[in-house]
């Protein structure tokens, strides 16, 4: 693999908002037409970075962190239209269309069906060496996917005995009359990733830098759990003494039981982290640049016992956090990384991130709680930090003024000098002000939405993931105005400065 570039070589800024965010004709946004025009609007208001959030395939609660593959896409987010102007689907196909997951499953089954009997020989040559160059993680991942469905979308840890301990024959036996299912499983990942790379490469072609996410932890019911349990502390039916998430905090009092499985760190040194150096080149290839979520849990992670309902009685447990980073960097050279270092940060883990020059964040809605000296306020910022007014797990920007005391509301007028009908732009303009390399601004925020406008409230499981911009919410002028204050703060790099190549 090429050498990366420093993501932090030059001063840019950029936005977040997930593809299922993005406008489109139904429930929700996908890798079609809006995301082609979203990065021209990008590339119109000066932004040379668009972060997503992780794109594997949800569960029922379309939670992105909790993926059924740390290494497939996301089917629904695949152009329907696209496969329209491929002609594997009629041009009337949203006639008369359900506006639900089901008619979409079935819409692509049959595109994919479609596309598979009438290959052409470019396109069966490409999706071949997709099928072998992918087959590490994509034979485990269709086989889960298509048992799943024969069990009624059960949790593979509910499975019949023998298929949930992974047991060959029984595995064969259960999928001996299923060669077109698990062909187009696999075929619908050939086209998620055409599509995507597509994408890459339409913005890097705009100077703009694909942003991804990855989640330090996967969903115990994931095809990376079933094929591959001896890397997490489960036994052979699924189930573990000790389950992942993090003590009480900022967001929640009870802390955050995140239900996933923890890593057997032993096991992963012993292969010298060959699963996880998979899982970076994975991603290495969707995105420019990288951000691991929860940095924090390579150095130490906080173990719950699976018996307990909150995350109160958890511990605190080193983790191989230097031998990792140190075997990812030997593979792949300079690390297009910024870590996650959020919530309860020890010197240990600032210590950890530094050693490994990756960037850190710093979030201004957690900045003004009176204390001058907190790390988050701009004056403490540095170079190798990522800016933002807030992430995916925080209000909008207006929600979160608007939810303050009025001393706190005080004090944020006095550091940004700035009225009550400035925000959210005096927000945005102090995270374009910082001295971190990188700024980045949640389209809810440049759009200035008040409540009921965030992604995701942490602690809670309904409610999620669903929040969607339209294009008449544009002004006329946001891209210029955009635009403009990038320029003033000389967040627009050379042209020429993509982070890597594409796919």
């Amino acid at each position: 693999m090429a050498q990366m570039k420093n993501p932090l070589e030059q001063r840019r800024s950029g936005i977040l908002l997930h593809p299922t965010s993005l406008p489109g004709p139904w429930i929700m946004g996908d890798l079609s037409h809006n995301a082609y025009r979203f990065v021209e609007f990008l590339a119109a208001a000066g932004q040379t970075v668009w972060q997503v959030l992780p794109l594997g395939p949800t569960h029922g609660d379309l939670s992105p962190y909790q993926c059924m593959s740390t290494h497939a896409g996301n089917p629904l987010l695949i152009s329907l239209d696209w496969m329209v102007d491929k002609g594997w689907l009629p041009v009337d196909v949203w006639h008369g269309a359900q506006d639900n997951v089901q008619w979409r499953f079935d819409t692509l089954a049959q595109g994919c069906d479609a596309a598979l009997s009438s290959l052409e020989s470019t396109t069966r040559k490409q999706f071949e060496q997709f099928e072998k160059s992918e087959a590490y993680w994509l034979d485990d991942y269709a086989q889960y996917s298509v048992i799943k469905q024969l069990e009624q979308g059960a949790a593979w840890m509910d499975w019949p005995r023998e298929l949930r301990q992974h047991n060959r024959q029984a595995i064969d036996k259960a999928l001996s009359g299923c060669q077109q299912q698990l062909q187009r499983c696999k075929f619908a990942q050939y086209l998620f990733y055409t599509q995507w790379f597509e994408l890459r490469r339409y913005a890097n072609q705009h100077n703009v830098n694909i942003f991804g996410d990855l989640p330090i932890c996967v969903s115990g019911d994931s095809a990376d759990v079933w094929a591959n349990r001896d890397w997490f502390t489960v036994d052979a039916d699924g189930k573990g003494e000790s389950v992942a998430g993090v003590p009480p905090d900022a967001f929640t009092a009870e802390g955050q039981r995140w239900g996933n499985p923890l890593f057997n760190w032993e096991r992963l040194q012993e292969n010298r982290f060959g699963w996880w150096l998979d899982r970076l080149r994975t991603h290495f290839k969707l995105y420019d640049l990288v951000r691991i979520d929860h940095f924090r849990g390579l150095e130490s992670y906080w173990e719950i016992p699976a018996s307990s309902p909150t995350a109160i009685k958890g511990k605190w447990v080193e983790a191989p956090g230097a031998g990792l980073l140190s075997a990812i960097a030997a593979e792949f050279g300079e690390l297009p990384l910024v870590a996650e270092d959020l919530g309860i940060i020890t010197a240990a883990v600032d210590k950890l991130r530094e050693d490994f020059s990756l960037p850190g964040m710093k979030v201004l809605q957690f900045a003004f709680d009176g204390d001058l000296g907190n790390h988050h306020l701009p004056h403490n910022h540095s170079k190798d930090m990522v800016a933002y007014t807030g992430t995916h797990d925080n209000d909008t920007t207006i929600s979160w003024y608007q939810s303050l005391s009025d001393e706190h509301r005080h004090q944020v007028r006095c550091y940004l000098n700035c009225g009550d009908d400035d925000m959210p732009w005096a927000l945005l303009r102090c995270a374009m002000m910082s001295t971190a390399q990188l700024a980045i601004l949640p389209m809810q925020d440049i759009l200035a939405l008040g409540a009921g406008n965030r992604m995701n409230t942490p602690g809670t499981v309904s409610g999620n993931w669903r929040w969607r911009f339209d294009w008449p919410q544009l002004s006329e002028t946001l891209a210029t105005d955009l635009a403009d204050l990038t320029h003033n703060y000389s967040r627009v790099p050379e042209p020429s400065d993509t982070l890597a190549g594409s796919g």
